[in-house]
C-alpha cells in the first residue's frame, strides 16, 4: 500500500515555481503639457512565485528591482533622475502545453515605486518619490529543460500614466506603455 501512494505521490505534476529572470525596462518617449519624459534602458531582476489552480490557469505575485534615469524637458530646461523601480503586482497566468513548450499569456495589476537617487545622475534634488498603478499585460514560452526546471521568456508591458517624481513643471499627463522583456529560470515544486 505505502508504495502505491508513493508513487502517486510523485506522479502528481507541480502545483508552483519559482523564478528568477534578468529584465530590461524600455520607455517610449512622452510628450505633453509642453514637457517631455523619456529614459535611459533599464536593467534588473524580477522574482514571480506562481501557483497553479489547474494544468493551465494559475495566479502570480512578481516582485521586480530595476535601475534607469529619467530624463524630463521642457520650459524649465532639462532634468535628469537616477531612478530605483520596485514592482509588486499580480496577474492571472494562462498556459498552454505543446510538449516541452509551455506558452502562456498574463495580464494583471501592479503598483510600481519609483525612487529618486541623489547621486551624480540626478540633477534636480527636489525629486521625490512617485507610486504608480498600472495595467500588466504580456505572455512567454517556458522551455521545460526538466521536469523540475524551465528555462523563461517573456515580454511583459505596462499601461501606465507618466510621472514627474514631484516636478510639477514636468508632467505630461499621458497614459504610456513600459515594456519589459525577461529571461529567467524557473523551478516547479
Amino acid at each position: 500500500m505505502l508504495s502505491v501512494l508513493t508513487s502517486a505521490g510523485f506522479a502528481q505534476e507541480s502545483r508552483q515555481d519559482a523564478s528568477l529572470s534578468v529584465i530590461g525596462t524600455y520607455q517610449p518617449t512622452v510628450t505633453g503639457n509642453s514637457a517631455i519624459q523619456s529614459a535611459t534602458l533599464g536593467k534588473g531582476a524580477l522574482v514571480g512565485y506562481r501557483f497553479m489552480l489547474t494544468p493551465s490557469n494559475a495566479i502570480q505575485g512578481n516582485y521586480q528591482y530595476s535601475q534607469f534615469d529619467m530624463k524630463y524637458a521642457g520650459n524649465y530646461g532639462p532634468a535628469r533622475v537616477h531612478t530605483f523601480l520596485q514592482e509588486f503586482a499580480v496577474s492571472y497566468v494562462h498556459s498552454f502545453v505543446f510538449k516541452n513548450f509551455n506558452p502562456f499569456l498574463q495580464g494583471g495589476a501592479g503598483l510600481l515605486h519609483f525612487q529618486s537617487v541623489n547621486d551624480t545622475g540626478t540633477t534636480n534634488n527636489g525629486a521625490k518619490t512617485s507610486k504608480a498603478y498600472g495595467f500588466l499585460f504580456g505572455g512567454g514560452i517556458a522551455y521545460e529543460l526538466s521536469p523540475s526546471w524551465d528555462l523563461r521568456v517573456q515580454y511583459r508591458a505596462y499601461l501606465l500614466k507618466s510621472f514627474d517624481f514631484g516636478l510639477s513643471q514636468y508632467s505630461t499627463n499621458r497614459y504610456f506603455i513600459m515594456q519589459q522583456p525577461a529571461i529567467g529560470f524557473a523551478y516547479h515544486f
